[in-house]
């Protein structure tokens, strides 16, 4: 949920409401994480986590940024807004880093890739959990060697980014519940389970399924407290359909199917950060003036079950329907026990 939709209000909210909220970091400078934090204490006393994104790879080849950014030249000009300049960066990991072991949360959870063990280490010790996010088996195991306390298991129905430690036009994109059974052979840590879950009924499928919990990031994105635009909000509460793409980002992401996703997909190069800033412009262009053509929707599969009430309203109503969905188990007609 970085970019925007991700909040210290919308955090303490779901804090405050009994589940685990997050800050997302990503696109934050170090210090403006630091106030954050400060911003989310003030709020809540309760333990919180924070998300931090791994530093990315090689930087792709120029040529192929300046081809995609020629591509675009026309939207941008249309739009009346300059691109971005397509700089690589680590967006400041080790200095974001450094702040969480000086002033830990109760989770520090890493996404596109798995820390180093001296760094696992070093949050451990600073009294933070270290979760990390896998897409396969094989990012599970690394996690496991590496001394990860749990694993976020991020299935392919998931909104924005997907946390592969290396994006590659071959991936096999799982799904969830394939996922979690993968992952839950191999390792033994607990799971998280995330992709497409937005009522208590999937929170309870996925602890069947041996998930310890249920991650949920679109299903609070209409929240009052999130930093969500107006014109993402209109488009995550329509049926229109999701895509995976790297138009936005260079980087392979779920969102809700719009005019530059839809015209520039097949061309968008694998470029992360690099398209990120070079679009960056042009996104918040559309955000300002609500032209939801260039806005990176981000959204889960699932993000027309998304409500437009406030965070603890959202945490009390999965609660519940998770209960009850546990509680209940009906067994299929001509499954029931004998007596």
């Amino acid at each position: 949920m970085a970019g925007g939709p991700s909040t210290p209000a919308l955090a303490a909210a779901v804090c405050e409401a009994g589940a685990l909220g997050f800050l997302a970091a990503g696109y934050r400078s170090a210090g403006e994480v630091r106030e954050e934090i400060a911003n989310l204490r003030e709020q809540t006393g309760r333990p919180f986590g924070v998300n931090v994104f791994m530093p990315p790879g090689a930087p792709a080849a120029p040529e192929a940024v300046e081809a995609y950014a020629r591509r675009l030249a026309p939207l941008a000009e249309q739009a009346g807004v300059d691109l971005g300049q397509p700089r690589f960066d680590d967006d400041e990991f080790e200095a974001k880093c450094a702040a969480l072991v000086a002033d830990p949360p109760a989770v520090v959870s890493f996404t596109f890739g798995c820390p180093e063990e001296g760094l696992i280490d070093e949050l451990q010790a600073a009294g933070a959990e270290v979760w990390v996010t896998v897409t396969d088996p094989e990012e599970a195991a690394i996690a496991v060697r590496a001394g990860a306390d749990a694993l976020v298991v991020q299935g392919a129905e998931a909104g924005g980014h997907r946390g592969s430690f290396v994006d590659r036009p071959e991936r096999v994109e799982y799904g969830l519940l394939a996922l979690l059974q993968l992952v839950r052979a191999e390792a033994g840590l607990p799971l998280v389970a995330s992709g497409g879950i937005a009522t208590g009924s999937g929170i309870a499928a996925v602890l069947a399924a041996g998930a310890v919990a249920a991650q949920l990031g679109t299903a609070f994105m209409l929240c009052p407290e999130a930093g969500t635009s107006p014109a993402h909000r209109e488009a995550l509460a329509s049926a229109r359909p999701t895509g995976l793409t790297r138009a936005f980002s260079g980087r392979l992401a779920r969102g809700i199917v719009n005019r530059l996703q839809g015209e520039h997909s097949a061309a968008a190069p694998l470029a992360y950060p690099q398209v990120h800033h070079l679009v960056s412009p042009l996104r918040a262009h559309g955000r300002k003036t609500g032209n939801p053509d260039v806005i990176n929707l981000w959204a889960g599969e699932a993000h027309g079950l998304a409500e437009a009430r406030p965070a603890a309203e959202v945490v009390a109503k999965l609660d519940r329907e998770a209960r009850e969905a546990l509680a209940a188990r009906p067994l299929a007609p001509g499954l029931a026990p004998s007596d």
